[in-house]
């Protein structure tokens, strides 16, 4: 007799892992890789996205072929402040900037001198100063160095959310991604910050779904609860 599990997916800088939980959340299976990083087009160190789709796609044939297992449903973890760019046909429209890029001065000037100050900003989005730690910003930044990609976004998502998408085909935002220092959340209002919908953000930005939510995917042939 198989075992139900939930296949877990959790993509670390490092480590790419799946793990396979059962129903008492044991690990009953982990399969790791490490991949190789490419770059953007300043030549900065990031995730190769495509190679990152590819090792999960591998990783899950592979441990839905096992005998002794019957996977029920997949589930993501995924290191934040890092954003995926999709047009109209889920496709990334950039590199996964690395959340450790320096950020232009110039515009991180006119961005605080804008909108109230670091100060105010800090308080406001509960968010420290961290540049491109401050993944609001790196939306803020393609807007302005790139406003002619920025208009062929469909939608932005957080890295977790673009791995439901890449099994899902549908897309969403977490309170979780959203809330974790991004400078986009007004946590007094409980709602987007003021300048998200000032620069005209908020349209690039997924639904916001409960991280309770569950949909259906198909994946070689097999239905998962995602």
């Amino acid at each position: 007799m198989k075992i139900p599990v939930i296949a877990i997916f959790d993509i670390g800088k490092t480590n790419k892992k799946l793990f396979l939980f059962d129903e008492h959340y044991a690990i009953v299976y982990e399969k790791t890789a490490q991949l190789i990083e490419t770059v953007d087009e300043d030549g900065d160190i990031c995730e190769d996205l495509d190679g990152l789709r590819l090792s999960m796609f591998n990783a899950l044939k592979e441990a839905s072929t096992l005998d002794q297992f019957d996977i029920k449903a997949i589930n993501f973890s995924g290191y934040g402040a890092s954003l995926v760019h999709v047009d109209e046909n889920g496709e990334p429209l950039t590199p996964l900037y690395n959340y450790l890029k320096a950020y232009p001065q110039q515009l991180h000037e006119k961005f605080y001198t804008t909108y109230g100050g670091e100060e105010t900003l800090s308080k406001e989005t509960c968010s420290p100063i961290l540049g491109s730690l401050n993944s609001g910003m790196q939306l803020y930044r393609l807007k302005h160095e790139k406003p002619e990609l920025f208009k062929k976004i469909n939608y932005t998502l957080h890295l977790p959310q673009y791995l439901s998408f890449l099994f899902t085909g549908k897309a969403f935002s977490d309170i979780t991604s959203i809330g974790c220092h991004t400078h986009l959340w007004n946590f007094t209002k409980n709602d987007y910050h003021h300048w998200v919908s000032h620069e005209g953000l908020i349209e690039k930005l997924a639904p916001i779904a409960p991280s309770i939510s569950v949909y259906p995917a198909l994946f070689e042939g097999q239905g998962y609860m995602t």
